[in-house]
């Protein structure tokens, strides 16, 4: 009787040991968590025992939640059903999100623990000064013991300017505030090689090192339920994660405490890199949206590679729509992208310095500009 007690305890820390590690954890909650399908409400049940093990955590770790369901919680209140428009979709949005807050606070007052709303759009993530700007703000709520309830500002982001799943947006999160793990509430409990609601030979993989394309083909055969996610933006969400420190457990949301239950057995977890790019190279590595491209030969393709400034002799194209300041891809074939970095001109200077020496420069543009049209400190390789 002793020992199996013991072996109770054990099996019970090794649980715990799972998530006690971490410090700065970012939990990802779908739409199909958190809101009933059929009734279009919150999920109580489900939400209280989700809160009772966040209570477990608070007082040692800082808590970050990144919360779908605003949407779906306001679709009651909007007449047209389908909301195939994108005004429909922002209206039931904003209706959603009092809700979403308004029942966040009330079950986990209950744990006197309070709570602040963060809405974030795809520009406060892109842009330097406002991510900068969006971590500080993150990092003082959590300083004061307060838990983040995070989600995409739907009401003002257009189509083409928005995240569109909340997991990638956890991942951004994650590595605004230097999180050390991200935890995936999913609808499956972790990752397989074949989708499992179609194949009974699936095998799930508990310990993935590295993202590789043989990965990505995986995920690209499997789907949620609910939501705009599917395994395909879980992996793009890893994908950010391992890049900048970050371990990522993808588990299922229905068990007892979906925190502490979670187990090698119920999950798979996705190793970060042990030597992750500072901070502001992670920030251009994540980028999700690029203001225009540069087109490059041979010989500025080798120094991309040896990691040296690009000069404007090597460029033979740009495009795009692009400022100083501003992010751009790197092309050396028509498709073949091979970095990304910040440009230290306007489209239409750069246009002027195309394939010219960086001494050529002052008598074309007229001022002394810099030498690059990419410092080598302000790109990165995705080759």
């Amino acid at each position: 009787m002793a020992l199996r007690i013991l072996l109770i305890i054990c099996l019970k820390n090794v649980k715990l040991m799972m998530i006690n590690k971490y410090k700065k954890i970012v939990i990802k909650i779908g739409s199909s968590s958190i809101v009933n399908p059929t009734s279009k409400k919150i999920n109580s049940k489900w939400m209280i025992k989700l809160c009772k093990d966040i209570k477990k955590y608070h007082k040692d770790k800082n808590i970050i939640i990144v919360c779908s369901g605003a949407i779906a919680l306001g679709s009651t209140f909007i007449k047209n059903k389908n909301l195939r428009k994108l005004e429909d979709k922002q209206a039931a949005a904003s209706v959603g999100q009092i809700e979403l807050a308004h029942q966040w606070r009330q079950h986990l007052k209950k744990h006197r623990i309070n709570i602040a709303q963060v809405l974030i759009t795809l520009e406060d993530s892109e842009v330097r000064r406002r991510y900068l700007n969006a971590r500080k703000t993150i990092n003082t709520l959590l300083q004061n013991k307060v838990i983040p309830v995070i989600n995409e500002n739907d009401t003002v982001a257009t189509e083409e300017i928005r995240y569109g799943d909340n997991d990638r947006l956890a991942a951004r999160v994650a590595q605004m505030i230097d999180a050390d793990l991200l935890v995936l509430l999913s609808d499956v409990d972790g990752f397989y090689d074949k989708n499992p609601n179609k194949n009974k030979d699936a095998k799930k993989i508990n310990k993935i090192f590295q993202i590789n394309k043989s990965i990505e083909k995986m995920a690209n055969t499997q789907t949620s339920s609910l939501g705009s996610g599917g395994m395909v933006t879980k992996i793009a969400a890893a994908k950010i994660c391992m890049n900048n420190g970050c371990d990522t457990i993808i588990t299922h949301s229905e068990k007892t405490l979906p925190l502490s239950s979670i187990s090698k057995d119920n999950s798979s977890i996705f190793f970060a890199n042990k030597n992750p790019s500072s901070s502001r190279k992670q920030w251009l590595l994540n980028h999700l949206h690029s203001s225009g491209f540069i087109r490059i030969d041979e010989g500025a393709l080798k120094a991309v590679k040896n990691n040296k400034s690009l000069l404007p002799a090597g460029i033979t194209e740009v495009g795009g729509n692009f400022n100083r300041g501003d992010v751009i891809s790197i092309y050396f074939s028509k498709k073949e992208k091979i970095a990304i970095g910040i440009s230290a001109y306007d489209i239409n200077e750069a246009k002027k310095i195309i394939g010219k020496k960086s001494k050529e420069i002052p008598n074309i543009l007229g001022y002394e500009g810099r030498d690059e049209i990419i410092h080598k400190d302000d790109l990165v390789k995705i080759i």
